[in-house]
Parts: C-alpha cells; structure tokens; sequence
C-alpha cells in the first residue's frame, strides 16, 4: 500500500497510539482498493478474512434473512467496519456493499490479532472501539422499540439537522428506501410518517427537509442523549 495513505489511517483512534514498529507491521501486509458503486465487499456467514478502513466513499452493512434484506448502517471516512468479527476470528454477522466509487484499505485479521496480542495500546483502542460500537447497538435498539414509527423519524431528521451544521433546511444523507429500512419501516409506512410530521413543521421536497417549527418539531420528538447521541 502507498505510504502516502499511512497519516489518515494512524490518525485513527484505533492505530494513533500503537507503536510505530507495530503500525509499518500492519501496513505491510495491507493493501488499498478503489470499489466501484453497488459492489459487495463482505458477505454474512464468510469468515473474516480482512479488517477493511473506509478512506473515502460510503459502505452499507446489511443483513438478509428469507427473502428480506435490512440496512444496519452506513460507514463514511474514516472508519472501520466489522471490527468485533476480526479480534473474534468469527464469520461476519453482516454484509457490506459500497454506496457510492470507495476507496477501502484492508488489513489482514491475522495481523490485527497478533499485534493485538503484543501491543497493549493498540488492545485498549480496540477494547474502546468495541465498546462504543456495542454502546451505539443498544441506543439503536432502543430507539427502536421505545419509539414509534413517528417518533423514531422525527428524532433521526433532528439528528441528521445537527450534523447537516443545524440550519432550517438540508438534505438527508441516504435515500429514502434505505432510511426506512434502517428505521425499521416499510417505504409506504416512512411516507405517511412524513406527512405524520407535517403539523410539526416538517416540509419534504426529494430529499431536501424543511424544519419551519424547530420547537413543536422538538416538542413532539423529545430527544435523549442516551439514545440519540452517539458520541457518548
């Protein structure tokens, strides 16, 4: 792999603070790829054989199970995905497709172990990193059966206003088919849900979302940090 992709993969928690010997390790066997749209990279149920760093594009991790597909998330730059699969050495529980032209580095997961056993840095960033994905599941998780259909949308589009820069109208960030997958709603359900929230100032015109009421929208959506921010 280019040493010229080294800075932004170490400035990663996960690599930031391992040891240089450790990191030019890792890399050596590395390697970066540039994907093409609607490719799919993992598929559920193959062993784990790479830990794949996103440095551009976007990546959809997605399960399927008798005939139904679901969208999980979405993975943006710079990140990684599916961590717990590699450390584990267990099949991955999800698939992963490019969204859009990516360009991935993948790791070897028998690098990522064996350094994982000898540098005690490089094993509490990933203990850290487990540990806010698992975080994230259960606010997921509650998010989804402490809410209803309404309330789950009217709090996603006030998350997605926050990291749009909080203005009055923007754009959503995925299309419409695959946020009500990842709300748990079928297309038809998220459209009426759209005009669920119209009396609370909420305008859609394609993918552009209007917040005319950001009070009465708030007001009805009532967002909790221990379900709505991430970052915790």
């Amino acid at each position: 792999m280019p040493e010229s992709h080294y800075p932004e993969i170490r400035a990663l928690g996960l690599f930031s603070g391992m040891a240089d010997a450790h990191f030019q390790s890792l890399m050596r066997g590395a390697y970066v790829q540039n994907f093409p749209p609607q490719i799919e990279l993992i598929g559920e149920g193959e062993p784990s054989d790479f830990l794949h760093v996103v440095l551009s594009g976007s990546v959809d991790l997605f399960s399927t199970w008798n005939g139904r597909d679901t969208s999980l998330a979405t993975v943006r730059p710079i990140s990684t995905f599916i961590l717990a699969a590699t450390i584990r050495n267990a099949p991955y529980l999800m698939s992963a497709r490019t969204l859009e032209k990516s360009r991935i580095v993948l790791i070897p997961s028998q690098d990522v172990r064996a350094i994982f056993d000898v540098d005690g840095i490089f094993a509490r960033a990933i203990v850290t990193e487990l540990a806010r994905c698992y975080r994230a599941v259960i606010k997921s998780q509650k998010d989804l059966k402490l809410r209803t259909s309404l309330e789950r949308l009217a709090n996603y589009l006030l998350r997605q206003q926050k990291r749009a820069g909080g203005g009055a109208s923007f754009e959503l960030d995925v299309e419409k088919r695959r946020l009500a997958s990842v709300l748990g709603m079928t297309p038809e359900n998220l459209s009426r849900a759209f005009k669920g929230l119209q009396p609370y100032g909420v305008a859609v015109d394609g993918t552009r979302i209007s917040i005319g009421d950001q009070a009465d929208l708030e007001g009805f959506a009532r967002p909790n940090p221990l379900i709505d921010d991430f970052s915790t």
